[in-house]
């Protein structure tokens, strides 16, 4: 899918219009349990030192109808088959730490059905690119939201980090700096479980990982961390959906042969590069990577405010006028400090997972080539790890093997959860 259609439909790089008015969200907005602290005030840093995970503040955002979640899931044409309950949506604001390990905090979403077990399986749910801090899950009634409500729809509380320096979390977006993404989807689901009591609905120790685009990279990235031995959680599924597993390998190989559209690779291109520059220093001066007149202009639009239209404005319609000729050259035949960033953010795949996997994605897609979903599968294999690889077809570009795989995994929990049931129930006769 181009640029020019991401302009003229509702994806998940840019905040969609809500499914309902802007007077019946706030009408339905409910007072915060607990008022946050402005972000990187006094107060905000002494809860964060409070430590990871700790719950700094509650506020409910939306309460839906079954028939509510099934019309905003069709605005996009999900699967609304496996919908059973309504849901209740909440902010949640948590301690976390920034990828240099100092104290920091993170919003996220936390979904609950409106009904099923007293105790809730949590799923976490780690979405995708987005530039604007509106534009995460928390941040407005947007397709963001979607895949949680697809999920806690089902019968299991979501949790769905914003990641740091989205939503309402402070500072700048780390952009796939996996590592902290994974602390605070970590963090959130600890917040989660603190904040699911407190609202009456408890959560189990079992977590089933699904996520889409960057969300899926730090769902692999994520379940093992949660595999480690004394991770207070219990990896039941790893469910990700189209994720970029192989920088190195197939992402930016596709930027430069074609396979990811011109223009999206010009996005994602510049919001890595000036993120990772932040943690991982490619350059002094950004005329040394990019082209006049966007040297000058391109840190300040990934600032977390300006939206998806208003940053693919600014910016050209080929790499190759994005770049410099060295570094373009750099970024065919990553060496020195990219090839550093890639290699740090390329083993979300290389560990041996307990729980099963599924790996969803689409043949067509020119976001992230399918070769980033075979290439995980090959490294999990090379572990000793069979992951089911589900390709939805030769039409299925990055958006629409999100919107046919997500209601499948929805359902693969379903049986994998009856499965563990009655292997307990079992146990006990």
């Amino acid at each position: 899918m181009t640029i020019e259609q991401k302009q003229s439909n509702r994806q998940w790089l840019r905040r969609g219009a809500a499914a309902v008015a802007l007077a019946a969200v706030l009408g339905g907005l409910a007072a915060p349990v607990a008022l946050a602290a402005p972000a990187g005030s006094p107060a905000s840093a002494t809860a964060a030192q409070g430590g990871r995970g700790h719950l700094i503040s509650l506020t409910a955002l939306e309460r839906l109808t079954p028939a509510d979640v099934t019309d905003r899931l069709g605005t996009l044409g999900f699967d609304a088959s496996t919908v059973r309950y309504g849901v209740d949506a909440y902010r949640l604001t948590y301690a976390t730490v920034d990828p240099r390990g100092r104290p920091a905090t993170a919003t996220g979403l936390l979904v609950l059905p409106r009904g099923g077990p007293h105790r809730l399986d949590l799923v976490s749910d780690t979405h995708g690119t987005v530039a604007t801090r509106d534009d995460a899950p928390s941040g407005g009634p947007g397709d963001n939201r979607l895949t949680p409500y697809l999920h806690a729809s089902a019968g299991r509380a979501v949790a769905a980090p914003d990641y740091l320096g989205l939503g309402g979390g402070p500072g700048a977006h780390p952009y796939m700096d996996t590592r902290s993404s994974v602390t605070a989807s970590v963090d959130m689901l600890e917040a989660a479980r603190t904040a699911a009591a407190r609202l009456g609905r408890p959560v189990t120790r079992d977590v089933y990982a699904t996520g889409f685009s960057q969300g899926a990279q730090v769902a692999m990235a994520l379940g093992r961390e949660l595999s480690r031995p004394g991770s207070g959680f219990r990896l039941r599924a790893l469910a990700p959906i189209a994720g970029p597993y192989d920088l190195d390998g197939s992402e930016l190989p596709g930027v430069t042969d074609g396979r990811v559209a011109p223009r999206t690779a010009v996005f994602y291109l510049s919001y890595f590069l000036t993120a990772q520059n932040r943690l991982h220093p490619l350059y002094a001066d950004p005329a040394e990577v990019f082209r006049a007149p966007y040297a000058q202009a391109v840190e300040s639009l990934f600032d977390g405010n300006h939206r998806f239209e208003d940053i693919v404005a600014g910016l050209p319609a080929s790499p190759q006028e994005l770049l410099t000729p060295e570094w373009y050259e750099n970024v065919r035949a990553p060496r020195g400090a990219l090839l550093t960033a890639l290699k740090a953010n390329d083993d979300a795949c290389d560990w041996k997972p307990a729980a099963p996997v599924r790996l969803y994605g689409g043949s067509a897609d020119t976001d992230v080539p399918f070769a980033n979903t075979r290439a995980c599968a090959a490294e999990l294999a090379r572990h000793g790890v069979r992951a089911k690889v589900v390709d939805q077809g030769p039409d299925a570009d990055h958006f629409l093997s999100a919107i046919r795989s997500a209601p499948q995994a929805v359902r693969w929990f379903d049986t994998l959860r009856q499965t563990t049931a009655l292997r307990q129930t079992t146990a006990v006769r």
